[in-house]
């Protein structure tokens, strides 16, 4: 398929499931039915109409309120806008052909950012990852990991590298839950971890996304810890840290890992 046409599809079905990303989250935090209800406004419950639904269109046409009742919308575009970009950018970046494993490896990967930036979005709303959606994530990696030998052509000692990948990135953040008795992270958190360590790959680029995870944290708190002073207690969901931690990893983990080993000398 022609390269200008794929992104253009992607963008166009990303912006429709990110839609739905918002759809899902308000509904199965609310213990709604996500599949037959239809979408309403949570304060005057109105049934929305399709022309109430045109992601990003319509929440900048209203500009962020109900058409019915006035109120502010809760939902935002940002899982709208976050989606299409991640899966243009995998496109890009896709370093296969996409037929037999490579297509079943790039299809997965898409589904899992759907769960992804599902997650990001309800961390930072609620500060919580729900089974629901962590479980189904660890299981499609699991399977993304199983097939990554035929679609990439790699040795299958790379499952072996991602198991250990996912066992010190969940082990790391086990102890830290025990130790914190949950109060620095969440138990979601060390079971994403063990999604996050496989599709890392291995130990080296999993302490790497833990890395970017924590940069990127302490400059999203940094404002605020400026602003109101060091004993400010802020709170930051890690799960969407995590998150961006991995696509860091998967773009330029290996460039960064080749840079450093180049410079000491390995």
């Amino acid at each position: 398929m022609n390269t200008a046409l794929t992104i253009i599809a992607l963008a166009a079905f990303g912006l429709i499931f990110g839609s739905f990303i918002n759809a899902l989250v308000w509904r199965m935090h609310n213990k709604r039915n996500w599949v037959s209800e239809r979408s309403e406004c949570p304060h005057c419950h109105h049934v929305l109409e399709p022309k109430d639904l045109v992601p990003v269109l319509s929440y900048l046409a209203l500009k962020g309120k109900c058409r019915y009742c006035k109120k502010p919308i809760p939902d935002t575009p940002l899982a709208e806008l976050l989606l299409p970009a991640v899966w243009i950018v995998s496109y890009i970046f896709w370093p296969v052909q996409l037929q037999g494993a490579g297509l079943f490896q790039f299809i997965a990967w898409l589904v899992l950012w759907v769960g992804f930036i599902a997650l990001f979005i309800y961390d930072l709303r609620w500060y919580l990852l729900p089974n629901k959606i962590v479980f189904p994530i660890v299981g499609l990696s699991a399977i993304q990991v199983l097939t990554m030998p035929l679609a990439f052509n790699y040795s299958w000692h790379t499952v072996l590298g991602a198991a250990l990948g996912a066992l010190a990135l969940s082990g790391v953040f086990y102890l830290i839950f025990q130790m914190s008795d949950g109060k620095w992270i969440g138990g979601g958190d060390v079971k994403l971890a063990i999604a996050l360590g496989l599709l890392a790959g291995d130990p080296l680029r999993a302490a790497l996304l833990l890395f970017f995870a924590s940069l990127i944290g302490t400059l999203a708190a940094m404002p605020q810890l400026i602003k109101n002073g060091l004993k400010t207690k802020t709170v930051v969901p890690f799960g969407p840290l995590l998150i961006a931690g991995l696509l860091l990893t998967q773009l330029c983990g290996s460039a960064i890992i080749s840079w450093y080993a180049g410079m000491i000398g390995y």
